[in-house]
């Protein structure tokens, strides 16, 4: 199917396409950087939104790549794009942990060897360590195949899958993620009801084994799968996650609807920025020996945005912590917004799972309790 065909028919999906920005009065969240829009220095700030926006690495629908697996797929149209939106996702977490939040790509100039490096981990290959195909494979166990449609909680549980096993695969000095997954799921005692917990023990114990014991702590990426609602995105946690957005760790939503995923990387009062995968494009292979190779397919200047309430209520956060203080950081910004969010939290943090020793979570963790909100949870 043409690219200009699936961008009609995931129009139809997501609704019109709305660009640009729409407010020239409200400030832009972009991934833990605000933009404070006024009219004196619009176009300045316009300026330093769209180049920051234009660095985040776009991942697509591609064709023309190696058969998956002992499949005949060459091409992920029309079904890959939850695992693009999640390629996406797992990129740009690696661009802040290699790189730094503060990097921008320079036209000008050719591009560092180590954003090439972070680009080659995801060429469609069997080669490249976060490819659609090594993904597929190490989520077989979570409904991934060639050719299906999977949700935010089986994509999230896949890239722990293949982190994990990429890690056994290769040596710490040498390993092509050099930072650890964590889940952040439902209760482990399996009660019906209530937001997932980020249980800090449970983190710490991530960090220590994927080390293999050599330090205590590593770099972490959080995953939250969540489900918000029924049919859609439940209003009363909207300002939870616009507040998400002001979190230094923030990596943004995957979300969508049902068979059009995209990936959301900044908000602006009740609206989502986001990366659109639906654009059919030829294989690229990108390595950091080829300077003078085009990028230009892996990065996207129109900015897009969706109403955040037209949101599937199936959706998964990121964060991504680079050290403990950073960590420890965002334990006690998501122990506020719990605190702060009338009864609806998107999720809970707490020290430990024994019986009360609460930890940090103590005092301000709230669990949803009415039973007209229990029905729209589902413990993942």
């Amino acid at each position: 199917m043409a690219s200009g065909a699936i961008r009609r028919l995931q129009d139809r999906v997501l609704g019109p396409s709305r660009t640009g920005i729409p407010s020239s009065t409200s400030e832009i969240w972009l991934l833990g950087v605000c933009y404070k829009i006024s009219e004196s220095e619009s176009s300045q700030v316009a300026d330093a939104f769209t180049q920051d926006f234009s660095s985040f690495v776009l991942m697509t629908y591609r064709r023309g790549f190696e058969a998956i697996g002992d499949t005949t797929y060459t091409s992920d149209v029309n079904w890959g794009c939850m695992l693009r939106s999640g390629q996406m996702l797992f990129a740009q977490a690696l661009l802040f942990q290699r790189l730094g939040r503060s990097w921008r790509k320079k036209e000008s100039e050719p591009p560092e060897e180590g954003y090439l490096e972070i680009l080659e981990l995801f060429g469609d290959s069997e080669a490249s360590a976060f490819s659609i195909h090594n993904l597929i494979l190490a989520g077989e166990s979570y409904g991934l195949a060639a050719g299906s449609w999977v949700g935010p909680y089986a994509v999230c549980r896949s890239w722990e899958a293949l982190v994990w096993k990429r890690r056994e695969e290769t040596d710490v000095k040498d390993h092509s993620c050099s930072m650890a997954v964590h889940i952040v799921s439902g209760s482990e005692d399996g009660e019906r009801g209530g937001a997932p917990i980020l249980c800090i023990e449970d983190v710490t114990k991530t960090c220590l084994e994927y080390s293999k014991g050599e330090t205590e702590w590593t770099s972490v990426l959080l995953l939250v799968p969540l489900v918000l609602g029924l049919d859609k995105v439940n209003p009363r946690y909207i300002p939870s996650l616009l507040a998400t957005f002001t979190f230094p760790q923030s990596l943004g939503i995957l979300g969508g609807k049902p068979g059009a995923s995209t990936y959301i990387v900044g908000v602006q009062e009740d609206k989502g920025f986001y990366l659109d995968p639906h654009d059919v494009q030829q294989v690229v292979t990108v390595n950091k020996e080829t300077q003078d190779v085009d990028t230009s397919s892996y990065h996207c200047n129109t900015v897009r945005y969706v109403p955040l309430e037209s949101l599937d209520p199936s959706l998964a956060l990121g964060f991504y912590c680079r050290d403990k203080d950073d960590f420890d950081d965002f334990c006690i910004r998501a122990t506020k917004l719990a605190g702060d969010s009338s009864g609806a939290p998107l999720f809970t943090v707490t020290k430990s799972h024994r019986t009360g020793d609460r930890g940090i979570a103590e005092t301000s963790t709230v669990t949803c309790t009415c039973e007209e909100h229990e029905d729209e949870w589902q413990l993942l």
